[in-house]
């Protein structure tokens, strides 16, 4: 079984619910939203900060990071100079490394599996689907309008792709990038149970 599977996703696509029920049918912990809070616990930044940075692209100047080069103190405090974005970064690539040796889980997002394809046995997967499935998605669970669901889905999808093709060597939504790319058209239990089963085949 592949220690780590890590969930790549468009907006709208349903890859956060394709996730969590990949997380619950091989019984291991789901992180998301949850590794905020274990980055504030390290840092010692606030949430509202860390919202304000997650998986949104930056404008500066990468340092050589080499994901995961510094450790915490030095990230926050031995370097000054760099940017506030890749300070949490390095933070973050620190955690997820940290919540991946602690044993099998599902990692939503942030550059999971770029930062973790040299650490662990990991299962990298990328949501995608139709434009207006999306649309109808956004637009019923955030009930809001068809062309305000649509902004919303341009506009996010281009903050991930930026923030990841600017932290990771791979590019975001390729499917060279990843081991299996699934069109959540399927339905999400069907997707997740796909990845469950290439799970145990691994």
């Amino acid at each position: 079984m592949a220690k780590v599977i890590t969930i790549g996703r468009q907006f709208g696509s349903g890859g956060r619910a394709i996730g969590r029920l990949v997380a619950e049918k091989l019984g291991i912990p789901f992180y998301d939203k949850e590794i905020i809070k274990h980055i504030a616990q390290e840092s010692g930044l606030s949430h509202e900060i860390l919202d304000d940075y997650d998986e949104k692209p930056t404008n500066s100047f990468l340092y050589s990071l080499s994901l995961g080069a510094y450790t915490y103190g030095n990230s926050i405090t031995g370097i000054p100079e760099m940017p506030m974005s890749d300070k949490i970064f390095v933070i973050q690539s620190d955690v997820i490394k940290n919540l991946a040796k602690e044993g099998p889980c599902v990692i939503v997002g942030r550059c999971a599996e770029s930062i973790l394809k040299d650490e662990v046995d990991c299962l990298s997967v990328f949501i995608h689907a139709d434009f207006d499935s999306r649309i109808k998605r956004v637009s019923e669970y955030d009930n809001i309008s068809h062309d305000e669901a649509a902004e919303r889905i341009r506009k996010t999808d281009k903050k991930r792709a930026s923030y990841h093709n600017y932290y990771s060597e791979l590019k975001w939504g390729a499917a060279t990038s990843y081991d299996l790319c699934l069109n959540s058209k399927i339905g999400i239990e069907n997707a997740a149970q796909l990845i469950v089963d290439t799970v145990n085949m691994k």
